[in-house]
C-alpha cells in the first residue's frame, strides 16, 4: 500500500512512519506548512519541519512540505476569533483535523496516487462485522485522541491509518529509541500551535479583536465585578473576573452575552443543567437515538446519558456542569465514537428548538 504519513516533527508521527514502512507499505513523509507566524509549542515551527525531515532520512523515505496555510487561515484561524467575537469557546485543534488532516491533506493524497494517509494520533480504527468503520479510543487510555477525531465519516476512515494506537506512549519511545530516531526524547506539543506561551490567547485575539470591556453580574442582576475582554471569558471561569467582595463560596462564569456586555456568575450548582444541545452533528453512522458515554473534553471523563438525534440534544443521567458553546460533545458506545456535535448556548439552544 502507497501511504502517506502525516510527520509533524514528533515522536508520535516518527514512529507512525517508522512502523508502516517495517511492514512493507511504500511510505513518504509529508509535513504540512500550517501556521506561518510565531509558534513555540513544537507543531508548526521551521525546526519540527527540519525534526520530520532528518526522521526521514533515518528511515530513507522522502520527505515533502505542503503549504496549507490559506486554508488554516480560512478555516482555523478566522473561525477561532469569530468563535471568541461571539463568546464561545473553540477547539481549533478539531477544526484542524476537519479541514486540513483528514480533508485537504487526504484530497491531495488521493490525488497523487496515494491509498492512505496516516497519522500519529493516539486512536484506532476498527472495522465492525457490517463492514463500517469507526474511530475507537487508543491503547494508551492517558493518551488517547479519539476526541479530537470524531467528526471522521466512512470514506476518511477507510483511507486512514493510526499505527500508534495500538502502542502505549512508552512503547512509542522505546521504539523511537532502538530505531535513534532524532524525535526519541522531544517533549509532546501543546495544543494550539498559533498561541505562544509569552503572548498567550490575549496577545493572540488582542491583534485581531477590539476587545470589549463587560460587567459581571449575579444571577439576579447585581453588578459584581468587571471585566476588560468579554471575548476572553469562558463559561465555567472561576478566576480573572474582578469579583467585589470575598470568595466563601466560589463562583463561577454561567453564561456570557457579548452583545450586552454582560457576565453571569453563579456558585457551583448554578453551573449544573440536565441536557446539552448541540449543532452541527456527524454521525460515525447511522443515527444514534439511546443511551451513549458523552465526553466534553479531550481527557475528561465519558458519562451516562441519552441522545436524542431529532433534537440533537444529550440529556445526563446526572446533573452535568455546563458545557461551554463552542466545546465538542462527542458520543460513544464503549471505547467507540459514535459520533459528536458542538454544545450551543441557552439562546441558542432556544432558538433551535423553536426552529
Amino acid at each position: 500500500m502507497k501511504v502517506l504519513v502525516a510527520m509533524s516533527g514528533g515522536v508520535d508521527s516518527s514512529v507512525a512512519a517508522a512502523l508502516l514502512s517495517d511492514a512493507g507499505h511504500e511510505v513518504v513523509g509529508v509535513t504540512m506548512k500550517l501556521w506561518g507566524g510565531e509558534s513555540d509549542t513544537g507543531c508548526c515551527s521551521v525546526s519540527d519541519v527540519e525534526d520530520a525531515r532528518r526522521v526521514a532520512r533515518v528511515l530513507g523515505i522522502d520527505h515533502h512540505v505542503f503549504n496549507f496555510g490559506d486554508r488554516f487561515a480560512t478555516d482555523v484561524i478566522g473561525p477561532y476569533v469569530a468563535a471568541h467575537a461571539g463568546g464561545h469557546t473553540p477547539n481549533p485543534c478539531i477544526e484542524c483535523n476537519r479541514h486540513l488532516k483528514f480533508d485537504k491533506l487526504l484530497r491531495r493524497a488521493r490525488g497523487l496516487g496515494f491509498d492512505a494517509i496516516a497519522t500519529g494520533h493516539h486512536a484506532r480504527v476498527v472495522e465492525r462485522d457490517d463492514g463500517s468503520r469507526r474511530i475507537a479510543r487508543g491503547v494508551d487510555a492517558r493518551k488517547d485522541q479519539s476526541y479530537v477525531l470524531y467528526m471522521l465519516d466512512q470514506l476518511q476512515l477507510a483511507a486512514t491509518l493510526l499505527p500508534v494506537g495500538e502502542l502505549t506512549k512508552a512503547r512509542v519511545r522505546a521504539i523511537a529509541d532502538q530505531l535513534d530516531l532524532p524525535t526519541a526524547a522531544k517533549p509532546d506539543s501543546q495544543d494550539v500551535c498559533f498561541i505562544t506561551s509569552s503572548r498567550g490567547r490575549r496577545g493572540f485575539l488582542r491583534d485581531r479583536l477590539a476587545f470589549t470591556p463587560a460587567t459581571v453580574v449575579d444571577r439576579a442582576g447585581h453588578d459584581v465585578g468587571r471585566v476588560d475582554a468579554v471575548e476572553l471569558v469562558t463559561v465555567g471561569q472561576r478566576k480573572g473576573l474582578g469579583l467585589q467582595g470575598g470568595d466563601d463560596v466560589p463562583r463561577y462564569v454561567v453564561d456570557v452575552d457579548v452583545a450586552g456586555a454582560t457576565v453571569t456568575v453563579g456558585d457551583a450548582s448554578a453551573l449544573l443543567e440536565p441536557a446539552t444541545t448541540l449543532r452541527d452533528m456527524v454521525y460515525a453512522g447511522e443515527e444514534i437515538a439511546r443511551s451513549v458515554l458523552a465526553q466534553c473534553s479531550a481527557h475528561g471523563p465519558a458519562l451516562a446519558a441519552t441522545f436524542d438525534p431529532s433534537t440533537s440534544t444529550v440529556t445526563w443521567d446526572e446533573p452535568h456542569r455546563r458545557v461551554a458553546p463552542g466545546q465538542a460533545v462527542v458520543l460513544y458506545e464503549g471505547d467507540e465514537v459514535l459520533g459528536g456535535g458542538l454544545a450551543i448556548s441557552g439562546a441558542e439552544c432556544r432558538a433551535h428548538l423553536l426552529r
